[in-house]
């Protein structure tokens, strides 16, 4: 059976100020079945890992070069992630495709690089407005898992966050069916690529505008194995809100 799993995604938010908001949700009640992690930025990861220091909750990071090592200004390697206390990172935000040019082989190498530094990859995947409206979702979606997962991937070390981009921070869900649609879809494309094994162990998570007041409903869908938050994340209560339907769902 999946363990279910709220994810965190801080982005470009918080300094050391906002640690005190991980102290608040290391309070939260323990769950026997859902997993927490906080992806904080890359500054936070260490003082973080301090913070949670006997707690369940996991900390990831919000990418990783694809190499290990090397002359890459600014970039961080899986291999740094985990020695700063982080278990998983997230690859392939739509933010990081849109914002730094991120192509779906560029998506598959850094989560390849995570794999073989003992991170576990969170894939994002999501199709823009246009597309949505275009009626491409399925295709979209399933490009991006064809070109971003390494064929490395398990069950253990691959998660895969559908975030439709057009939901994103903008306060608009897509309804339970399309939802599902796409969460149906990715199930049965992870099936078919990897086979029963990994495409059923394998989590999906939903991400886009998910909140305290809308999360019981989405984690209502079939195939919804938790959800990747962006905002609601940076608020303890918000997110033990979001944490606590989950584990109830």
């Amino acid at each position: 059976m999946r363990r279910k799993l709220a994810a965190g995604n801080w982005k470009m938010n918080g300094t050391g100020a906002a640690l005190s908001e991980l102290e608040k949700l290391a309070q939260t009640p323990a769950t026997s079945q859902t997993d927490i992690l906080i992806c904080p930025p890359a500054t936070l990861i260490s003082r973080a890992a301090d913070t949670l220091a006997g707690t369940a909750i996991a900390l990831g990071g919000q990418d990783c070069h694809a190499l290990e090592s090397g002359a890459h200004t600014g970039d961080i390697s899986a291999q740094m992630l985990a020695d700063a206390g982080a278990s998983m990172v997230i690859l392939g935000h739509s933010e990081r495709r849109e914002d730094h040019g991120e192509r779906d082989e560029d998506v598959r190498a850094k989560a390849r690089a995570a794999i073989d530094g003992g991170l576990t990859a969170v894939i994002c995947v999501g199709e823009s407005l246009a597309e949505r409206e275009a009626a491409n979702t399925l295709d979209i979606i399933g490009g991006q898992l064809a070109g971003s997962i390494p064929d490395t991937a398990t069950g253990e070390n691959l998660v895969i966050a559908y975030e439709p981009i057009w939901a994103i921070g903008t306060g608009k869900v897509p309804t339970i069916a399309q939802i599902g649609e796409v969460h149906d879809f990715i199930r049965a494309r992870l099936e078919r690529r990897f086979g029963e094994g990994v495409g059923r162990s394998t989590r999906i998570l939903y991400g886009g505008s998910v909140k305290p007041d809308n999360a019981a409903e989405i984690f209502s869908v079939p195939n919804v194995d938790g959800a990747l938050v962006g905002g609601a994340s940076l608020k303890a209560a918000d997110f033990s809100a979001i944490i606590a339907a989950l584990d109830a769902a």
